[in-house]
């Protein structure tokens, strides 16, 4: 058993585990224009971090009274992004030290993400990370997305760990939100600094308002050390 007792680690993917949102950014940007909608800027895309792709179009097709079919743009925006995904989605470099701890560890590490399975897997397999992070689940394997609990509790039932135990890394409020209904333990990172008050964060047990350029693996590692000798004695 790891050092960390009984502890499971899930991440979630997009601007959290690995710097994404760029290349959603330009795959939504690229399937508006085309559809009509060509000034769609990178303040509006924030809006959309954290919830997942199907949902993103489902709104975009009410806001902008887009004809297609949500299926239609769904496919067309998810093709666009796996090609840029494929060669240009970095893992943020203090993110990868902590899955190589925890993995040297042996603590049981997933993803839980909002992106489809295809996308999870070409940055996975891109990235490398998918040789330490063998379990993921897309919100497309579930019935609800985040803030729903559906997708970390899916992650917890594939690593045969109890929420009660794991730990989710997330960058997002509706995803740390969904942590907290899961009755997991949340280490928010926001990935835009505007929204670190935002009430999805408040029920995280650690906050990062500097998000990624105050994360730092070890300093994370430690937490969770200090997390389960606590745990330990109040046992």
């Amino acid at each position: 058993m790891s050092t960390l007792g009984t502890l499971a680690v899930i991440f979630d993917l997009d601007g959290t585990l690995v710097d994404s949102e760029p290349n959603y950014y330009e795959a939504s940007r690229q399937t508006l224009a085309e559809h009509g909608v060509p000034d769609f800027t990178w303040a509006e895309h924030e809006s959309y971090v954290g919830i997942s792709t199907r949902e993103t179009v489902e709104i975009w097709r009410a806001r902008y009274r887009l004809g297609a079919p949500v299926d239609e743009l769904l496919a067309v925006t998810n093709r666009r992004y796996l090609e840029l995904a494929r060669t240009r989605t970095p893992a943020y470099p203090q993110m990868r030290k902590f899955v190589e701890l925890l993995a040297a560890d042996g603590v049981p590490l997933a993803v839980a993400s909002g992106s489809s399975p295809e996308a999870i897997d070409a940055i996975l397999a891109g990235t490398g990370l998918d040789a330490l992070v063998r379990t993921a689940v897309s919100a497309d394997e579930v019935a609800h997305g985040k803030p729903a609990p559906d997708v970390f509790l899916e992650a917890a039932r594939r690593l045969g760990a109890d929420p009660a135990d794991c730990v989710v890394l997330e960058d997002a409020a509706p995803g740390a939100a969904a942590a907290h209904a899961a009755g997991m333990r949340c280490i928010a990172i926001p990935y835009v600094a505007a929204q670190a008050d935002a009430p999805g964060f408040a029920t995280a047990a650690l906050l990062l308002r500097g998000g990624q350029a105050e994360f730092t693996a070890q300093s994370a590692y430690s937490w969770l050390m200090e997390g389960h000798r606590r745990g330990t004695r109040d046992g």
